[in-house]
This record gives C-alpha cells, sequence and structure tokens, in this order.
C-alpha cells in the first residue's frame, strides 16, 4: 500500500481556530490557498507589490495590503521582509500566516517572526524549516537519519574525478543557483554565476556541488504530518521532465517505478519527517538513477517544508486538499485514526510558462488578451471525477512581465489510468487559448504526446532529467501548426477581417465585403506568422461567395470571429481573435498567432547592426566584456537577469566591441542598447 500511517508522542500545546489568513505569496498560489479558505468560512489577506493593485490574487482576497519596496530594489524583494509581512498581518487583522512556496517560503525568520507576534503559522516550525533550509546540514541529518545521500562538495575541492558535477544553491530551489559543469576550467566561472542567482532569488549566495546524474528519475514523496506524532506519506510524483533544473510535467504514480523501491522511498521520507519532528505538509525529493537494466539507488537530495507547485497532482489521486490539512494541523488537529484513503487513478501536471523553448527558454512579455482553457471542469480544487483542473495566476487583460517567475498556469488532468490522464491534459493544453504572450505549450503537447513520453510506464528509462535536453527540445518544441495550418489560418483572419469591415458598411445583407460585379483581381492580404516567416492569401468576392485561390479549399461561413473552411472535403472551424496589433486564429490544426502586413508601411529608423538590443527587461547582472575587446561568435558579452533567472547576451559573430551602453545593476527595458560590435569583415 502507499500510503503508511503512524502514530507517536503526545499531544502539543493549544491551539487557535484560524478565523483571518494571510497568504505572504501572490499568483495562482495565493488564489489557490484563498480559494480552500473561502471554502472553510476563514476571511483572506493578500499582499502585493506597488503596481500590483489589479493582480488576480489581490482582487480575490478580503483585504490586500501593499508591501513596501526598499529603495533602489524591484517589486519582488517587497516579498522578502519577514517584518513587513508579519506587519501586514497585524495591521489587517489576520491571526494566521500561510507563506505558499517560493519567497519566504522556506525562511525561519519568518516562521518566528510570525509566532513572535502571536500569530498562527501555517507551516513547520521554524527548527524544522532552519534544519532543512541549508541543503549541506540537510544532507548530514539526512545520512544520520539512515536516508541515502550524495557528497556535497565546496566548489574549491572539486576535481577532475569528481565530473560532472551539478552546482547548487545551499538555501531555495525551482532550478536557481543551478549549472552542470564538465570541465574544471569552467568551474569558477559557473559558480559564481550560480551565487549571483541564488543571491538574488533567495538572498544567500552559497554554493555546493554534488554528482551530476545525467539520466536519473527525480521522485519525490508527499508528507503529511501533525502535532500528535502520525506521519503520513501520500505517494511519491515523478518530475523528470524539466528544463534549466526546473520541473515542467509533475505526475503521481510515478511510472515504472518498482513497488520495493516506491516502499524503500517512502521509508526514508518518513525518517526525514520524524527525524526533524515534522508537521504540516512536506515534500522529500530524490535521485533515482536509470537506465536500460533498471532502477539504480536512490538518493536524498533535500527535503522541501512547504507546499509543493505539483501538490494537486497528489489532491487528485487522494481526495485531499492539502492546504485545509494544512490550516487544520496548524489549528493542533490530528490526522485520522483511520489512515489515508487510498489512491485512485492516475494524475498529470504540466506548467505553463510565458517562454519561448526554442530560444533557450527565454522569457515572453506582453499582455494576455485572452486565456481560457475551455477542458478545465475544476479551479483550485481537487477532483472529484476524471477531469481537468485549472490553477492559475493571471486573468485576461493582465500584463506578463519579467519581475516574477514565469509560470502562467498549472493545468492537471486526472484519470482512470496514466494513458487516460495523459490524453486528456494533452487535449486539454492544445484547445486552449492563450493570445498575447507566447509560452511553452506547444512543447508541452508534443511532449505529452511523445511516443518515448507515452512508453515510460513499460520502459521507465526513457524517462529522466535529461529528457528536454538537445535534440528532443529542439523537435518538441516546433510549432503545432505547420505551414498548410499556417496558410488556412491566415485565410480565415483575412476572411474574418473583410467581414469586420463589412460589419459596419451601408450595403445589403449577405454581400460580401469589397464585392466586386466583375472582379478582374483577387483581394491579397500579408501576414507576418509568428516566429517567423510570411504568408500571403488571395481571395475573390464574386456573387455573394468568397474564392479563395487555394487548391481544394471552400469557405462554408465566414463573420468576424468564427470562419469555417472545408480543404479536400475536411470541414473544420477557424476561431478569429485580434488583440494587440495581432490576429489570434485557434483550430483543431493547433494554434497560429499573425501579423498584418500593413501595405502602407511608416518609414522605420535606421539601426546600427552592430547594436544588440536587450531580449526582455532585466536588470543586468555582469559586463563581461570592455570596449576594444575582440569577440569571437557566441562568447558572453554580458548576463542579465529576469525572471529570477540569467540569461547571456552573446556575440552573433566575431568582431570588436565598440560601445558597452550598460553597467551591472543598470535596469534596462526591453530593446534597449546593451552593447554595439564592429563585426570583422562589415562596415557598420
Amino acid at each position: 500500500m502507499p500510503f503508511t500511517t503512524g502514530r507517536e508522542g503526545g499531544p502539543p500545546a493549544a491551539h487557535r481556530p484560524v478565523a483571518s489568513l494571510l497568504v505572504a505569496n501572490r499568483g495562482e498560489i495565493a488564489r489557490r490557498i484563498m480559494r480552500t479558505c473561502r471554502r472553510l468560512g476563514v476571511t483572506t489577506v493578500a499582499v502585493h507589490a506597488p503596481g500590483e493593485e489589479t493582480a488576480a490574487h489581490v482582487a480575490e482576497a478580503d483585504t490586500a495590503v501593499r508591501l513596501p519596496v526598499p529603495d533602489g530594489r524591484g517589486p519582488v524583494d517587497a516579498y522578502l521582509e519577514p517584518r513587513a509581512v508579519v506587519g501586514a498581518a497585524l495591521a489587517a487583522g489576520a491571526d494566521a500566516v500561510h507563506p505558499g512556496y517560493g519567497f519566504l517560503s522556506e525562511n525561519p525568520g519568518l516562521a518566528r517572526a510570525v509566532t513572535g507576534a502571536g500569530l498562527t503559522w501555517v507551516g513547520p516550525a521554524a527548527e524544522a524549516v532552519e534544519r532543512m533550509g541549508a541543503k549541506t546540514r540537510a544532507k548530514r541529518i539526512a545520512r544520520e537519519a539512515g536516508v541515502p545521500v550524495a557528497d556535497a562538495l565546496a566548489p574549491e575541492d572539486v576535481r577532475a574525478e569528481h565530473l560532472p558535477v551539478l552546482v547548487k544553491a545551499v538555501s531555495g530551489g525551482g532550478g536557481r543557483g543551478m549549472r552542470v559543469v564538465r570541465d574544471l576550467a569552467d568551474l569558477p566561472s559557473e559558480a559564481d554565476a550560480a551565487r549571483a542567482e541564488a543571491a538574488s532569488a533567495f538572498g544567500d549566495p552559497a554554493v555546493f556541488c554534488e554528482p551530476y546524474v545525467p539520466r536519473g528519475r527525480h521522485v519525490e514523496v508527499q508528507v503529511l504530518a501533525d502535532a500528535h506524532g502520525t506521519v503520513w506519506t501520500l505517494g511519491e510524483r515523478d518530475c523528470s521532465v524539466q528544463r534549466r533544473h526546473q520541473k515542467v510535467i509533475e505526475e503521481t504514480p510515478a511510472p515504472g517505478l518498482p513497488d520495493p523501491l516506491r516502499r524503500r522511498l517512502y521509508e526514508a521520507a518518513r525518517r526525514m519527517a520524524r527525524a526533524i519532528d515534522y508537521t504540516g505538509a512536506g515534500t522529500a525529493e530524490f535521485l533515482v538513477p536509470v537506465s536500460a537494466g533498471g532502477f539504480g539507488d536512490p538518493v536524498f537530495l533535500e527535503m522541501n517544508t512547504r507546499l509543493q507547485v505539483e501538490h494537486p497532482v497528489t489532491e487528485c489521486v487522494t481526495g485531499l486538499d492539502l492546504v485545509e490539512w494544512q490550516i487544520r494541523i496548524a489549528e493542533g488537529e490530528p490526522l485520522p485514526e483511520g489512515g489515508p484513503p487510498a489512491p485512485r487513478g492516475h494524475a498529470v501536471e504540466a506548467r505553463l510558462y510565458a517562454e519561448d523553448p526554442r530560444e533557450e527558454w527565454r522569457p515572453r512579455t506582453g499582455t494576455l488578451h485572452a486565456f481560457d482553457v475551455p477542458a478545465a471542469t475544476a479551479r483550485f480544487a481537487p477532483l472529484t471525477a476524471p477531469g481537468v483542473r485549472l490553477d492559475s495566476g493571471v486573468e485576461p487583460g493582465d500584463t506578463v512581465g519579467t519581475d516574477f517567475d514565469p509560470l502562467l498556469a498549472k493545468v492537471v488532468a486526472h484519470g482512470h489510468d496514466r494513458r487516460d490522464a495523459v490524453r486528456r491534459l494533452a487535449s486539454a493544453l492544445a484547445t486552449a487559448r492563450v493570445h498575447g504572450v507566447g509560452t511553452n505549450r506547444d512543447l508541452l503537447v508534443r511532449t505529452l504526446r511523445d511516443p518515448a513520453f507515452g512508453a515510460a510506464q513499460s520502459r521507465p528509462e526513457q524517462l529522466h532529467t535529461g529528457y528536454l535536453d538537445g535534440g528532443r527540445r529542439t523537435e518538441l518544441a516546433r510549432p503545432l501548426a505547420g505551414p498548410a495550418t499556417e496558410r488556412l489560418a491566415a485565410l480565415a483572419a483575412s476572411l474574418a477581417a473583410a467581414e469586420d469591415a463589412r460589419t459596419g458598411a451601408t450595403v445589403p445583407a449577405g454581400i460580401p465585403a469589397n464585392w466586386r460585379n466583375l472582379a478582374s483581381q483577387p483581394h491579397v492580404r500579408r501576414h507576418v506568422v509568428a516566429g517567423g516567416g510570411e504568408v500571403t492569401t488571395a481571395y475573390r468576392a464574386l456573387r455573394g461567395a468568397y474564392l479563395p485561390e487555394q487548391d481544394g479549399v471552400r469557405v462554408l461561413s465566414a463573420a468576424p470571429g468564427l470562419v469555417v473552411l472545408e480543404e479536400h472535403g475536411l470541414r473544420r472551424a477557424f476561431h478569429v481573435h485580434r488583440g494587440g496589433g495581432d490576429v489570434h486564429v485557434d483550430s483543431p490544426l493547433g494554434p497560429v498567432t499573425l501579423t498584418p502586413v500593413d501595405p502602407l508601411p511608416e518609414p522605420e529608423a535606421a539601426v546600427d547592426p552592430g547594436a544588440l538590443p536587450a531580449p526582455m527587461p532585466g536588470t543586468v547582472t555582469a559586463v563581461d566584456v570592455a570596449v576594444g575587446d575582440r569577440v569571437a561568435e557566441g562568447q558572453t558579452l554580458l548576463r542579465m537577469e529576469a525572471m529570477k533567472m540569467e540569461h547571456r547576451v552573446t556575440a552573433p559573430a566575431a568582431g570588436a566591441v565598440r560601445e558597452i551602453p550598460v553597467a551591472a545593476g543598470q535596469r534596462v527595458p526591453a530593446g534597449a542598447p546593451l552593447a554595439v560590435l564592429d563585426y570583422e569583415g562589415v562596415r557598420t
């Protein structure tokens, strides 16, 4: 049985019921916590940085408090001051604080500040958070508890025989402050980059190194423990599909994992929880080597003393509301004597990010003109039957910037088995309407439909933490819509625009826009496809009908928002939506974003061919070259931080540095000049 329970120790000190709770977080996790509070009759308090007054989590709270931003710092820093969070809770009359995940969720200083102010902390004791907060200390505790761990080395102690190694931040997680190093010569610079990223994300620049396992399964065990000595292990989750060491797809149960190995992981997780007197929801994470010969011995990675991003998959198979139980445990309630419910079915979660996998996961910004997952049957709540759940931090009209993590939403599917759940999730993502911001949606759909991913139950070695590396990522990141679909979408966009123009025209109903009794030339429209390329469409409006100049294509109906086309006898509907100057066309063949080409464009200002603009808003963290330096193609010129991740700006060709108009620490908008190069053999 994948769930275990045990009772030790006596009752804790008296606890108080929670009447009003402050969520020390934002986005989808804040909304998720508030949804449970609303159901329990607990009033909610949101916190936010300046400029977030209209954010979705702020709108849903009963009370909202603006947090101050320290001088010279960014919006993220508003969430990183424990005294400000506690002050907000006291000012709003809250009697409890829930940290969510990220920010201060694993900061013992916040836990102590909350309890020191006489408030209820919805999480483990500060001592448990502190003991697990530093990964190097957590490894020592795990070893003492009989849990297998990997060695931790200081960067300066790494030798050639230790390679490859993974540089990791001592504090925090989520892929920040992590670097794979295969050459000793690269270790100093990669360690420095990891320190800078860790300091920015967690306020602690400390890093360490551990052996890197290129083909391993990232498996974690969900723990739920009360203050009366009962510890439950609520099954395991597989989180092996990752990008930049950050999880992308998570599922439970882990496909292909042998039951003896499951039981071994559950026992290790219980030992860790008991070793630190853990209470509340937590997660013990392990790395399990995998090959065609089977699974190797697992090693403990870390224990996250908080709720995990991927907790919904566990909720789906257990029917439990983990946030509710966090609150109940904080109020002193014991876990039921009968043990946890038996698992049912399979659940898979995909993280929908505002980023482009085809360009090294570069963040994407903009305004969400539309955001909808029509297949969703529940929001922020455990599913009671097979279906699709949506936990989102954004709504249509929201602006997506680079100050915070690029996660837009989590889409979760629960099915009778793995195949059922994966199919539901792929379909839900493929039919989602996300307009205005580039996302990783196409990669998610292709991954879920990839035969290698689907075969993980019978061939577990097909799934590992390097799954999205190299050529596979390139293949899976291809747009769902190919050139043929782009041509049909462009035709639909052209006809929808014509119908929209006709709406206000004083012509008899039924007559197409720009109708001619004797059409001598077709109507021609040009569109640029998102990601590159241009599509030209031509059609004639003759005798009350649209006649496209595409072989085998007929127009069955046309309206400003919906065009129905038949291609070689196959009928399909194309939904057309305009927003922000672009045209978004959704169909069963895949989504297409088009930009109409102005037939009479305004002249553009000349651009220096050697100028390298900022690809996104962000902060320059380091400048690696100086004016006059000669650089090689691909050489790093400077580094930027956006959405708490480091992005490197490299030389597109060999040349010499003419200008560096920015400095480390400077915040720059998208498009701002970062460097100017004189390329070899090119006059600029």
